[in-house]
């Protein structure tokens, strides 16, 4: 029994340790096909395969996902970073769209950072 506290404890403090991945900057371009370019810049202090941004996310206002961009390894010595999802379809009826930074540890940030659409 006390093994397994043990154990839990551990995986509790590193888990609260993790931290949110930042999105640092947004940009959106609009393509002549009507569909959409964006480029993330995300922080976040990755330490190996194990705890890294992993995506980020675009939601529509009412929480809806458009689109997911998937980071397939960590930065851990490029730190900020940007990458890019091109041609994205966004409903012509949407004006801003919301984009979630995500973690391997912690999930999605509680943050999210609105951009307005052109």
């Amino acid at each position: 029994m006390r093994v397994l506290i043990i154990c839990l404890l551990a995986l509790f403090s590193s888990v609260c340790m993790a931290s949110d991945a930042k999105i640092v900057k947004v940009n959106i371009e609009k393509t002549p096909a009507q569909k959409f370019n964006i480029s993330v810049t995300l922080e976040h202090s990755d330490e190996g395969w194990e705890h890294f941004a992993n995506a980020w996310r675009i939601y529509s206002p009412e929480g809806e996902l458009i689109g997911e961009r998937v980071l397939h390894h960590p930065h851990v010595d490029e730190q900020p970073f940007t990458r890019t999802l091109l041609g994205l379809s966004i409903p012509a009826e949407l004006s801003e769209v919301l984009v979630v930074a995500v973690c391997s540890k912690t999930g999605e940030s509680k943050q999210s950072y609105k951009v307005k659409l052109h």
